[in-house]
């Protein structure tokens, strides 16, 4: 198993910041792929935190990705938008997108956002913490199109990729319910920490390339490549469905119908936003998710069980993390080096800007 290094928060994010500055980021661009990231890290998806710097910064360099850029504005109907990314840093086309999105909702009551050909928008639960900070119900249907990575239901063949969606429910003067996963068994990006780490990943969630069982996470990154399964068998094909057809046809991004044909990782995101307030019945939806978080979480009589409700397993690493650290391992600390000599910053600068000189 590959070591681990740990770095504090504040030193995290300002390591992140200096390699996008570095990069031609502006200050605002900046701290927003920061914050991004490291509350990936904080919150336990180290497959979307900084570890997905590398690749970031390789497609940037390659022309495909693009920073200081803004979505644009292709369709406006007061409460739907169609926003168009081209391929900018995902952190601030999916932020600055959610965020148009947030305005019309509080105006109109709801409003449907697409987002289309974003590069990689990272965590979908941040977009619904977002609209959840606001008071907004939120739910994020968002396809990928990369190398496929996910076989579909009764396939053998990878077709698809990990397709997560995300929803979001603001509760009254508690932290708010944040569902957000991938519609495969593991993301992409997960077993990427398990490769470079060096240990295996659970069974049932891997075929190699001859379509039979393994464990190896190799099987998604060497040569020939296998594929990740759905999770909940054709329940996860379903879902994983409904988000390549919202997401990527309905918004005119594309969807992933072919092999890899360029090395931007392209998101597009369908997006539905609410105000509870609008609906009118704030006096009861509220009481109503306390009375039955309570009902859920009462143990039968005698026993101890735990019950958690989304949002709370990221809320305590989170601050485990901040109390102790971020872990980043050696394999990724040293391509994160890697993406700091193609943009020019110094890795002496780096490891002081993370706290480690």
């Amino acid at each position: 198993m590959a070591e681990e290094i740990r770095i504090q928060d504040a030193n995290l994010r300002a390591a992140v910041r200096g390699i996008f500055a570095a990069a031609g980021s502006s200050e605002r661009e900046q701290h927003l792929a920061a914050n991004h990231l490291v509350e990936a890290n904080l919150r336990g998806h180290d497959s979307h935190g900084v570890g997905m710097i590398p690749a970031y910064i390789a497609n940037f360099a390659a022309g495909e990705m693009k920073l200081n850029h803004a979505p644009k504005v292709l369709v406006d109907k007061g409460t739907l938008l169609l926003c168009d990314g081209d391929l900018g840093l995902g952190q601030t086309m999916a932020h600055d997108s959610v965020a148009m999105a947030i305005e019309r909702a509080k105006q109109h009551g709801s409003c449907i956002l697409s987002l289309r050909a974003s590069h990689h928008i990272g965590r979908i639960g941040h977009w619904s913490e977002q609209c959840a900070a606001e008071g907004l119900i939120s739910l994020h249907f968002v396809n990928v199109i990369s190398d496929p990575s996910v076989a579909p239901f009764g396939g053998r063949a990878a077709r698809v990729g990990t397709n997560p969606i995300s929803i979001g429910i603001p509760r009254r003067g508690q932290e708010p319910v944040i569902v957000d996963f991938a519609t495969s068994k593991l993301a992409v990006g997960k077993v990427r920490v398990a490769y470079n780490k060096g240990v295996d990943v659970p069974p049932g969630v891997l075929l190699d390339h001859t379509g039979e069982p393994t464990t190896s996470p190799a099987a998604l990154f060497e040569e020939p490549r296998g594929t990740l399964l759905p999770f909940g068998d054709h329940k996860g094909w379903g879902l994983s469905l409904a988000c390549e057809l919202l997401a990527g046809a309905l918004s005119g991004g594309g969807t992933q119908h072919h092999p890899r044909q360029r090395p931007a990782i392209i998101n597009s995101m369908f997006s539905v936003i609410v105000s509870p307030e609008a609906v009118g019945t704030t006096e009861t939806f509220f009481p109503q998710i306390d009375a039955f978080i309570e009902w859920a979480r009462t143990p039968l009589p005698g026993r101890d069980a735990e019950v958690l409700i989304a949002g709370e397993p990221e809320r305590r690493t989170r601050a485990a993390r901040l109390r102790d650290g971020i872990p980043v391992d050696v394999t990724t600390w040293e391509q994160i080096n890697g993406a700091a000599d193609t943009v020019g910053l110094a890795r002496a600068q780096l490891q002081a800007l993370a706290g480690l000189a």
